[in-house]
């Protein structure tokens, strides 16, 4: 999916919704009270292809904690786990945590004979800006910045490079009157410097075959993303699900003999049994 240009009409109307949260923000009601921690255990099924790029497209069935906790410096929910360096009404300053799965070369036709790629941890700051509320804070919109270093999970660990992943962020709550149904949407370009592009989709000469020619990727535009996902919390239960889109076209490394294909799509569901919580409350949004 490309991006389209921010025309002066879109311009305009993104600064309206800035100015209409400055002006609405004596009038916000105060975040809702939830508990300091939850705690659970969940099981989902998630389809995505090997890598962005590629043909091949792996489904897992696994066993994950549920954990959310709401502390003023640690953050653990939908979004990840994150660490709150900074917070104020208009923006936060956060330590932003993601991961990768291992891919097996025998198990990937376009990287057939090449080493495996590892499981990456990516880390790194994010910048939130809290664009636009509603008074009754049923809908967020955020600007989000997050730029994480890619770090290999073996005896040696090794770095993969930067990315850099800005995006608008909705999320709306108590969707259609339903308490505890929650909606979130996300898009947005993405960049990566050429240590990461290399990691992923440069074929050294040494690999290079009648079908696959050597490449050396570089870094800059590595596409664009968009997000869907909705989730219920019950009384002793939550339930989750996501789709999300990738378009690979115009990336710098899109003519890469490792990418098979420029749209990628991943989807997943979730169901976790939610056996405990702190008799603490914090005030928070998520």
């Amino acid at each position: 999916m490309t991006m389209p240009s921010i025309r002066p009409s879109r311009f305009a109307f993104l600064m309206l919704l800035v100015a209409s949260g400055a002006a609405c923000a004596e009038e916000e009601a105060p975040p809702p009270e939830k508990p300091l921690w939850e705690l659970g255990i969940g099981a989902g099924v998630a389809a995505f292809p090997h890598y962005p790029g590629s043909d091949q497209t792996r489904a897992w069935v696994f066993p994950f904690p549920y954990v959310i906790y709401r502390g003023k410096f640690l953050r653990a929910d939908r979004d990840g786990v994150r660490g709150q360096l900074l917070a104020t009404d208009r923006v936060n300053f956060n330590i932003s945590v993601l991961g990768s799965l291992p891919v097996s070369s025998r198990d990937d036709n376009a990287r057939a004979g090449m080493p495996d790629l590892k499981p990456t941890i990516e880390i790194g700051p994010s910048v939130e800006v809290h664009l636009w509320r509603t008074p009754s804070r049923d809908m967020l919109l955020d600007l989000r910045m997050p730029l994480r270093l890619g770090i290999t999970l073996e005896s040696s660990p090794k770095t993969v490079g930067w990315q850099f992943e800005p995006n608008l962020n909705l999320d709306l709550v108590d969707v259609a009157g339903v308490s505890g149904l929650r909606v979130g949407m996300f898009a947005g370009p993405m960049f990566a410097n050429g240590h990461y592009s290399d990691h992923y989709y440069t074929v050294a000469p040494q690999y290079a075959t009648p079908g696959r020619p050597a490449f050396q990727a570089s870094g800059g535009y590595s596409g664009a993303q968009a997000l869907v996902s909705m989730s219920r919390r019950f009384s002793h239960y939550w339930v989750g699900a996501f789709m999300r889109y990738a378009n690979l076209a115009g990336a710098s490394f899109a003519d890469s003999p490792l990418v098979r294909q420029k749209s990628v799509l991943s989807g997943g569901v979730a169901l976790a049994w939610v056996f405990g919580q702190s008799s603490k409350t914090v005030a928070s949004d998520e």
